[in-house]
């Protein structure tokens, strides 16, 4: 693997507000297609009928190949020699590719069995999550490469979570605009549209990091003895890959954030249900328009996060700000039970700023966090993996989301839920609605706690790092 030699001395770690908005666009791309793809899935349910069992397995299988893809395209991007740098060739080509797949994904066609909108989609999936890939995984490298300032990093990532919480603002809406009979025929005509828009937008504006960023830091091939070389391979992936898996601090970064991201997603794909058949009785129309309202006031609210928690974390510590977020993110999915409520619809928006504590802390912290366990890394196995890092801790959030949805599609089942029953539904299934909706996230949440109590790089330590490092360089 290459260790890294500074072009410019680390104490000049500052970036331009500019490029960090620029850095953050990719946020937004990476965050819009993980809702379109997570969120749009429920057009199969209600528009095709299809069972929700073989709707969450059309979200978990697809995500299951990424174990192997993601670390891989780490491993080529951190191993990438090229005029243009290592990560952002990957982003221009996967950016484009990403949203003309998406596009052709959604065209589909009509009359067909349910046995052939399963392989459909699914082959679909599949070559649309390889595309993905080659654009999310260098993008996400890249952004621990671009300073060295512990406190910098927070602010980078604050500044593209930031970014990416526009995907959250705009996402909740998007079954509304599906299923305007205003506008589309169908359900089918209207995620159609929606997945030409969404590949339109992926391209022009995913291309940008790209082009407009400069990867700081040259790479030099070096080891722990002067003049050893690290060998690229398949011996060397193997290699790097099981040292990045067995790192502990990595470990439990990636199972407080499998937990986090794990607990919101499942209840992103069920609370629609919740809403629709418990507080507005089957009223699908009411209750995409109050869905679509409790989303845009948590994107909102998370935009308000991402400062509040980004300068907790400068003042405290980051695992601090962690506690300090997914604890009050945990309160607001206990808040669930007590406000959503067929009396008054509208006190169902009232745990949704607390709840907004969660991924705006978590993707705040995380990534200034990691990249803080690069260094560690680098300094115990004199070898820089940020590809590596990247692409494992971001499989891990997409195994997160594929196992909610998964999960989301099972339990709507073992509720009982008919969608041929309408606003029918039993006392019982709308009970265990409400019960997994509110209290398998705080469950999840207070798990992540104990994770990341464990964890041991301070601040003081993170400094004391980055002086070994470069003493040693």
């Amino acid at each position: 693997m290459s260790d890294d030699a500074p072009t410019e001395p680390v104490s000049n770690g500052k970036i331009p507000f500019l490029q960090k908005v620029i850095y953050g666009l990719g946020a937004l791309i990476n965050n819009l297609l993980s809702a379109a793809i997570g969120g749009m899935v429920i057009v199969l349910n209600l528009g095709l009928g299809m069972n929700p069992a073989l709707v969450g397995l059309l979200s978990a299988l697809p995500r299951l190949t990424d174990a192997i893809t993601d670390p891989l395209m780490g491993y080529i991007s951190d191993h990438t020699k090229s005029k243009w740098g290592r990560r952002r060739p990957y982003i221009f080509v996967g950016a484009i590719a990403s949203g003309i797949i998406f596009a052709l994904l959604w065209q589909l066609p009509e009359g067909q069995s349910e046995n052939f909108y399963f392989w459909y989609f699914l082959g679909g999936s599949f070559i649309f999550y390889l595309a993905y890939t080659m654009f999310a995984t260098p993008w996400v490298a890249l952004g621990y490469e671009l300073t060295p300032d512990y406190h910098e990093r927070t602010r980078l990532m604050a500044t593209q979570n930031f970014m990416g919480q526009i995907a959250y603002l705009i996402a909740p809406w998007f079954l509304w605009f599906m299923q305007n009979d205003v506008l589309f025929d169908d359900m089918l005509a209207g995620a159609a549209w929606l997945a030409v828009i969404i590949g339109a937008f992926t391209i022009c504006v995913g291309v940008l990091p790209a082009i407009f960023l400069k990867e700081p830091i040259k790479h030099v091939q070096t080891g722990p003895v002067p003049g050893e070389q690290f060998n690229p391979g398949v011996k060397g992936f193997l290699k790097g890959f099981v040292t990045t898996v067995k790192f502990k601090p990595f470990l439990l970064l990636c199972g407080a954030t499998f937990l986090v991201f794990n607990g919101f997603m499942m209840v992103a794909s069920f609370q629609f249900y919740v809403i629709i058949y418990y507080i507005f009785g089957g009223d699908t129309s009411i209750g995409a328009e109050y869905a679509g309202w409790s989303g845009t006031l948590a994107a909102i609210s998370t935009f308000v996060v991402i400062f509040i928690v980004t300068k907790f974390s400068t003042h405290f510590d980051k695992r601090k700000a962690f506690f300090f977020a997914i604890g009050l993110s945990a309160f607001g999915y206990v808040l669930k039970w007590f406000c959503y409520t067929p009396d008054y619809p509208l006190l169902m928006l009232l745990p949704v700023p607390f709840i907004a504590f969660g991924l705006g802390g978590l993707f705040t912290l995380m990534g200034s966090m990691i990249a803080d366990v690069c260094d560690m890394d680098e300094l115990n196995t004199y070898e820089r993996r940020e590809g590596m890092f990247g692409s494992i801790y971001w499989w891990v959030v997409k195994l997160g989301m594929a196992a909610a949805l998964a999960a989301g599609g099972f339990l709507l089942n073992a509720t009982g839920f008919d969608v041929a029953l309408g606003g029918a539904q039993s006392a019982d299934t709308l009970y265990l609605m409400r019960i997994f909706d509110a209290f398998i996230p705080a469950l999840c949440s207070v798990l992540a706690i104990l994770m990341v109590y464990w964890y041991p790089i301070t601040e003081q330590k993170a400094h004391d790092v980055r002086i070994a490092l470069e003493a040693r360089r």
